[in-house]
């Protein structure tokens, strides 16, 4: 977070926070980079239920499906003094913002509201700054699931593959079949998703977690981050070659269409087959990233608050960061996006079977040990040590010459200096 502590740092001695006692309808201008098909669905509930309170919602999109451009126009807005009221940031760097001063309070809305006794700790500890809370947690993301057409996979005589080997035998059947085995995205956040998904079936939990949130450099560069490297080289190498670019949902298209057979992606991917009118379990299969069965890599979209200098505006995001935990947003929402409550009080048995077996997974696997932070998705580490890995990853999906322990020496190099 380097740059941005020097970018944003004069900008932040002014910010403060002005009391709002108003009771008029205020707007509430949203940054955000939900504009995929589920994704844009459930960021217009939300709007929905702020214009039902009478509020104005004014919409701050900004394409880009892992939010780096979105993260480049709030700083620019931000160093102007002109915030919007929320922004979607995520793990450390909510801390960040908070540290420099732009982010408000929001104890009032939480303490009404219960909020410590409905989100579990370690989400409320992201979502908070010296003990406030400054950001508001919307969902709970699985990262490590495989999504599969089970019609294409039935044709080439392939089952659901469980583990790295499976895998690899079932994509070698599916090419023989002239299908596309692995859809894909090449850009360096889709790569990275792959990456970790392939980290967690070779290292584990511990050794995850060692590597990629306690940054231990004697996992990072060692044999056992050589074999993750392979590995991932293999599991690449059944992308097809107009990867580049493409964006997530395009790929996830691919799998609905029969094109490809499966793709590795967040549960976000289930938006696009819930907006496309498919049933889990009949028309596509969610199972865990191979090598991953029992563990869970979370994401965890959360609106950060901005301090505003308008009474009616405040507490119009007041009301965004209340709507945002009530139960009803929490069932639509998570419903259109894929995603599962943050809540632990809800009752899942209206959520599909993918859902529901998320939820167990989280729950489980937040006992056993499984239960890993997203370094992909920005839950692990500050956006400065994510941008480390993604160009050591991205470069090395776009490397010919791909050398293991070439790229782990670039990763542990790549890790020491941003930190």
């Amino acid at each position: 977070m380097n740059i941005l502590k020097k970018t944003l740092t004069a900008a932040a001695i002014s910010a403060a926070l002005l009391p709002a006692t108003a009771v008029q309808a205020g707007e509430v201008e949203v940054l955000h980079w939900w504009t995929a098909g589920g994704e844009a669905r459930a960021a217009a509930a939300l709007k929905e239920m702020m214009e039902e309170q009478g509020h104005t919602w004014k919409d701050f999109a900004v394409a880009g499906g892992g939010g780096e451009a979105a993260m480049t126009v709030l700083k620019t807005r931000a160093v102007s003094g002109n915030p919007p009221a929320a922004a979607q940031i995520k793990g450390l760097d909510i801390q960040e913002w908070a540290k420099l001063g732009f982010l408000t309070s929001l104890d009032d809305v939480a303490e009404a509201n219960n909020w410590d006794q409905l989100i579990p700790p370690v989400i409320a500890d992201v979502m908070k700054y010296e003990g406030s809370y400054v950001a508001v947690p919307v969902n709970v993301h699985r990262v490590n699931w495989l999504w599969a057409n089970p019609d294409v996979l039935e044709k080439a005589g392939v089952k659901v593959p469980t583990t790295l080997d499976e895998f690899y035998k079932a994509a070698e059947k599916l090419e023989a079949a002239g299908v596309i085995p692995l859809a894909h995205g090449g850009q360096p956040w889709q790569d990275a998703t792959v990456f970790e998904a392939v980290a967690l079936a070779v290292m584990g939990p511990e050794d995850y977690a060692r590597a990629f949130v306690e940054h231990d450099m004697e996992v990072i560069n060692s044999p056992m981050m050589e074999k993750v490297f392979s590995e991932f080289a293999k599991v690449m190498s059944y992308v097809d070659d107009n990867a580049a670019g493409r964006d997530w949902n395009t790929a996830t298209a691919m799998v609905i269409r029969g094109d490809a057979a499966m793709q590795i992606m967040g549960d976000w991917a289930k938006g696009e087959f819930t907006a496309a009118g498919l049933t889990p379990g009949e028309d596509y299969i969610c199972a865990p990233a191979p090598g991953t069965a029992g563990e869970f890599t979370f994401n965890v979209d959360s609106f950060a608050m901005f301090s505003l200098d308008d009474d009616e505006n405040t507490e119009a995001q007041k009301d965004l960061a209340r709507t945002i935990l009530e139960p009803e947003f929490q069932t639509v929402f998570n419903k259109a996006k894929g995603s599962i409550p943050v809540r632990t009080d809800m009752d899942m048995s209206n959520f599909d079977a993918c859902a529901q077996a998320s939820m167990d997974a989280f729950k489980s696997s937040a006992k056993n040990g499984g239960l890993v932070p997203s370094f992909a998705h920005g839950l692990a580490t500050t956006s400065y040590i994510q941008g480390q890995i993604f160009d050591v990853v991205t470069n090395f999906v776009n490397t010919d010459d791909k050398d293991p322990a070439r790229a782990t020496d670039q990763l542990a190099a790549a890790i020491k200096a941003a930190m």
